[in-house]
């Protein structure tokens, strides 16, 4: 019986590139607003991972978010008014439109968490922002480790106290499953075809036998009632 559902985030249950582009675009107005969030976007995987090496000791990702804006910034020649309320735009991300609903459906039988690569401040109030009622924060910053990093996967279950297979973990990303079921976990795939945008090339279709693949969270919510 799965008794918990956790979930990635950042894609999985928020537009971040939508949103991220609509806080450059008011922070740096004349910019491509698109193009500077990708860009944004893609740091995230190379600041992560020289934690994940052992290069740099476990930073939190509103710092990594911080540090890569700055980044980014020089790249494109800008400087923003208020960059640290820029660099946190990433709490005011919003939800996919079936997100609320069919998460609020899963929570009326189950727990559930994020298991993000998100910091417990940055969680909580994306949480607030986007209406997404967890029952508790998990992920990097209690296993102070980045996924796909096992350690993450472990101490989401090791914190409420469920054996694996009581855990199911919920992605867009089949990256993200994968690395959740060599720990035991169940999985379920979301598809977010355009996270990414209109040229998305990835995660277009569940790539393993994933416990449940889905559409969205109402199909999700019908598939495990």
């Amino acid at each position: 019986m799965i008794r918990a559902l956790i979930f990635d985030v950042f894609g999985t249950c928020t537009d971040w590139r939508s949103s991220v582009a609509r806080e450059v675009a008011a922070a740096l107005p004349g910019l491509d607003a698109t193009a500077f969030a990708d860009a944004w976007r893609g740091e995230y995987q190379p600041a992560m991972e020289r934690i994940r090496s052992g290069a740099r000791s476990y930073t939190a990702l509103d710092d990594l978010h911080r540090e890569n804006l700055d980044t980014v910034c020089t790249r494109f020649g800008v400087t923003p008014d208020d960059p640290a309320d820029l660099a946190r735009a990433w709490e005011r991300l919003d939800p996919w439109s079936d997100v609320p609903e069919g998460l609020a459906r899963l929570r009326r039988d189950r727990i559930v968490a994020p298991c993000s690569n998100g910091s417990i401040a940055l969680m909580t109030r994306l949480a607030r922002h986007a209406g997404l009622g967890w029952d508790c924060i998990l992920g990097a910053e209690i296993a102070r480790a980045y996924k796909p990093d096992p350690a993450v996967y472990r101490a989401a279950c090791a914190a409420l106290r469920l054996a694996p297979q009581e855990v199911m973990m919920v992605a867009a990303h089949n990256s993200d499953l994968a690395a959740a079921r060599a720990e035991g976990l169940a999985t379920a795939f979301v598809l977010r075809p355009t996270e990414h945008g209109p040229e998305q090339a990835t995660d277009l279709a569940p790539e393993a036998d994933w416990d449940v693949s889905v559409g969205n969270f109402t199909e999700l919510a019908e598939a495990l009632a």
